[in-house]
């Protein structure tokens, strides 16, 4: 059974494994004081090019979400998300259970637009009652969007400018983050994330990691930002194991070269389906596939293959979701399109 289901299937990468194994049972500090964690943070730092940032090390995407968001908004401030934002529709209101609303605009093939994000923040703050309401402290995005489509450095430019304008924070959602900074026509890197974020994160689990996300403060933590981690629970005993895995992610560019081979093999795999005549909607440049196949012909091709339905598209076709991710054999890719 070939598998395009999504990019955490598998344990991790074999390097990572094999660094896992070689510590066996060698004695670390708890918590993230170790030096494997140090100079993950300090390689990341490097990365970003910013040495001043603040590094912390968590366990998984949606955890993350809510602790960060938690920390950077005020007791009545909420954060306005794209309807299709993950911390909406995929984190069983996580972020609400904090305490904090998710404020919704349209959503572009995953994105927020710019001007509508202007206006939406001009009318509210231009409405008379606006502190009997909920109110915005920060914008979610993620970088790729949950249709693996991407913002450019212009669009998140200009959406810092708008968010300045009215004092809001900006946080970035990188789950899948290499994908996206590996795809072809992409202009936004970690040291410009660096420099337009007040929070971002850079995604292990989904890109090779057993587990685990690394964020990125580039200005200033929250106050006691490692307290908070230990409220949510997301402060790991043996933050050792984190900081391991992104030491090795971060040397010799395997983090880049994972997430490349990836995004190669989906790009690949759009190739294949455009060929047999299926539409791609919308279209990526990620790791994320998603393509319009008639229901009688996808229960056909789901006893070879396992993929995500995603939605409905007409009265005989949905949309299907395929995934490639760091261990994608290039050869099921291949496989797939003997079936199709």
């Amino acid at each position: 059974m070939l598998s395009f289901l999504n990019d955490y299937s598998e344990t991790a990468c074999r390097e990572i494994i094999g660094r896992l194994s070689a510590v066996g049972t060698e004695k670390n500090p708890g918590y993230g004081t170790d030096s494997y964690s140090e100079s993950a943070k300090q390689k990341i730092r490097e990365a970003c090019a910013c040495p001043g940032a603040s590094v912390y090390f968590l366990v998984g995407g949606t955890q993350t979400n809510a602790t960060v968001l938690d920390a950077l908004l005020l007791k009545h401030e909420g954060v306005i998300a794209a309807e299709t934002g993950h911390i909406n529709v995929h984190e069983s209101g996580a972020v609400e259970l904090t305490g904090h609303k998710v404020l919704t605009l349209p959503s572009h093939e995953g994105k927020v637009s710019p001007p509508e994000l202007s206006s939406w923040l001009r009318n509210f703050f231009d409405e008379p009652t606006f502190e009997h309401m909920v109110i915005p402290g920060a914008l979610y995005l993620s970088q790729p969007t949950e249709y693996g489509t991407l913002y450019t450095k212009a669009e998140v430019r200009e959406i810092r400018r708008i968010l300045d304008e009215y004092g809001l924070k900006l946080y970035i959602d990188g789950a899948r983050l290499g994908y996206a900074l590996a795809s072809p026509g992409n202009d936004l890197f970690l040291p410009d994330l660096a420099v337009l974020c007040d929070a971002f994160y850079i995604g292990g689990t989904k890109q090779g990691a057993l587990c685990g996300e690394a964020v990125v403060f580039p200005k200033e933590a929250p106050k006691h930002f490692f307290s908070v981690m230990k409220q949510h629970g997301a402060l790991l005993a043996k933050g050792f194991l984190l900081g391991l895995q992104f030491d090795t992610l971060f040397t010799d560019g395997l983090y880049e070269k994972l997430a490349g081979q990836a995004v190669a093999l989906s790009s690949r795999l759009r190739e294949i389906f455009r060929e047999k005549g299926y539409r791609i909607e919308p279209e990526t440049v990620s790791n994320q596939s998603f393509v319009v196949i008639g229901k009688e012909k996808a229960e056909e091709l789901a006893e070879h293959a396992r993929f995500e339905y995603w939605g409905p598209y007409s009265e005989t076709e949905n949309v299907y979701r395929f995934v490639c991710g760091v261990t994608t054999d290039p050869a099921d890719v291949e496989k797939l399109a003997e079936f199709l």
